[in-house]
């Protein structure tokens, strides 16, 4: 199940049925999950752990020192879940000292070619990121999140769960749960319906979503009155209340 061309550390810790390419590296310190498949020319660096079941496709890289002029090779670490897919030339950096000194993948995530994810980022479960995404340092993105092709995020903005953006749409601002954005720089312009309804929210949900949306953005009101009118509303719903909870604890604010 290991190719002879592969270059694995003596330290490293490989689970039961892990395919492993020709030509890979695996570097000091790392974990392979059961069930992981990497194909021909996979690096995975230092101080990696991959959970079971991924699938990593010809040069990916993954766990490489991040791309931080500060960085002085601080132990740091990548952590990636179970049964992610990882297409070809995907990048995923170490976390820095700077953060909490990890990069976080979670599970089932659906990462498409070419994408960056830099260090201290934090993606959740069942994302789907589009071919060429770039997440600058400590962005963070919740789950079932979507972003289309060549979506660019500044460091430390934060997209939040259900959430979809249009293919090449930048963002300096956070982009909160259930909304569809577009354009660069990112406006909003709907919820996202059609996601919703694949993950099969109820009429009544979508309702207030919907509802919690037109406060925010169709309002006219200011944000600060926007979040007040919100929380109201977050008493009878637990998705607004999430809505709510982003905004406030959003460094950068949310694109308006």
């Amino acid at each position: 199940m290991i190719h002879p061309t592969a270059i694995i550390d003596s330290s490293a810790q490989i689970g039961p049925n892990v395919k492993i390419g020709p030509y890979c590296i695996i570097e000091a310190d790392t974990v392979i999950g059961e069930n992981c498949e990497l194909k021909s020319h996979v690096v995975v660096g230092r101080h990696t752990t991959l959970g079971a079941g991924n699938k990593l496709f010809p040069f990916a890289s993954v766990g490489e020192d991040p791309q931080d002029k500060k960085y002085a090779d601080e132990l740091t670490t990548l952590v990636i879940g179970d049964n992610n897919t990882i297409r070809e030339y995907v990048t995923i950096n170490r976390g820095t000292i700077d953060d909490q000194g990890i990069t976080r993948v979670g599970d089932e995530n659906w990462i498409m070619a070419y994408v960056h994810i830099a260090h201290d980022c934090v993606l959740g479960n069942h994302t789907i990121l589009a071919n060429c995404t770039s997440l600058a340092g400590h962005v963070e993105v919740g789950d079932y999140a979507i972003l289309g092709g060549f979506t660019k995020l500044h460091q430390f903005c934060r997209v939040g769960a259900h959430a979809f953006s249009a293919m090449d749409s930048g963002y300096q601002k956070d982009l909160p749960p259930f909304v569809m954005a577009q354009g660069n720089p990112a406006k909003p312009r709907a919820i996202n319906f059609e996601g919703l309804k694949r993950r099969e929210f109820s009429k009544e949900r979508i309702a207030a979503i919907k509802t919690a949306y037109r406060v925010l953005y169709k309002s006219d009101l200011k944000l600060d009155q926007a979040i007040l009118e919100l929380e109201q509303m977050a008493q009878n719903s637990a998705d607004v209340k999430m809505m709510v909870e982003f905004i406030q604890q959003s460094s950068r604010s949310i694109i308006r």
